[in-house]
């Protein structure tokens, strides 16, 4: 798996990033992992430096100036990883709400599968624990707006736990992504499902954190709403 990068972003995560990484070197203790932290506040970064005595040839951490959101963080992150060689990438919220146990099943799919691989929320039911009902409706809602707006055939199209072949990720011009929030998400699954990438979702049990706080606010609810309806308009332009 040392050809395999796990991309963490971090702003103000400094209570989980050890459990997280001590549960996916249990699991994938050959998988290498790239902390982006947005310069938190609250001593993430130095955390994560001490936990890089631990493990010095598998962990790994950039540290940006300042917080520009959650497509900014990975587009660093991904522009790290096709630096270095790496053959399969993956996105990993650092809350712990993504399950690490996923992983072989997910590097598996990719290397005789598919292109990009979906740790699904709702590909078998609503597969969500401690989640407020009203943070359930919201991102059920967001998913059947997506596939509704524009033919994206995934159910849970606003899910952050995905894995990318090399071949995917370097298909793009990273640096002209154009979302910052939940909105990146979309963007890159529906980017990549036009330009003819296998798209596969595998189901997940989605925890909600227990220490720290959401990122969530209604600036990136509202990105979303008129992202997807940018994507698919801009989609119908190119083709013309």
């Amino acid at each position: 798996m040392q050809d395999s990068l796990l991309i963490i972003p971090t702003y103000n995560e400094r209570e989980n990033v050890s459990p997280l990484v001590d549960k996916i070197r249990s699991i994938c203790p050959e998988i290498h992992i790239l902390f982006v932290d947005d310069s938190s506040p609250d001593g993430t970064a130095e955390e994560i430096k001490a936990l890089q005595n631990e493990h010095p040839n598998h962990l790994f951490l950039e540290v940006r100036a300042q917080k520009e959101g959650l497509g900014k963080a990975y587009q660093h992150g991904f522009e790290w990883a096709l630096s270095k060689k790496y053959q399969y990438i993956f996105e990993m919220d650092a809350d712990l709400s993504h399950p690490p146990s996923a992983l072989p099943k997910m590097i598996s799919l990719l290397s005789d599968q598919c292109d990009v691989v979906i740790g699904s929320r709702y590909l078998k039911g609503i597969q969500v624990v401690n989640w407020p009902l009203s943070r359930i409706i919201l991102s059920l809602g967001a998913s059947y707006y997506v596939r509704l707006i524009t033919g994206l055939p995934i159910k849970d199209s606003t899910a952050g736990f995905v894995g990318y072949r090399r071949e995917a990720l370097a298909s793009l011009n990273l640096s002209h992504l154009h979302f910052l929030g939940y909105a990146f998400q979309i963007e890159m699954k529906f980017k990549l499902w036009k330009k003819g990438f296998r798209l596969k979702e595998i189901p997940i049990v989605f925890t909600n954190r227990e220490k720290g706080s959401s990122k969530m606010n209604s600036s990136i609810i509202w990105e979303a709403i008129y992202g997807v309806i940018y994507l698919k308009f801009m989609s119908i332009f190119k083709r013309l």
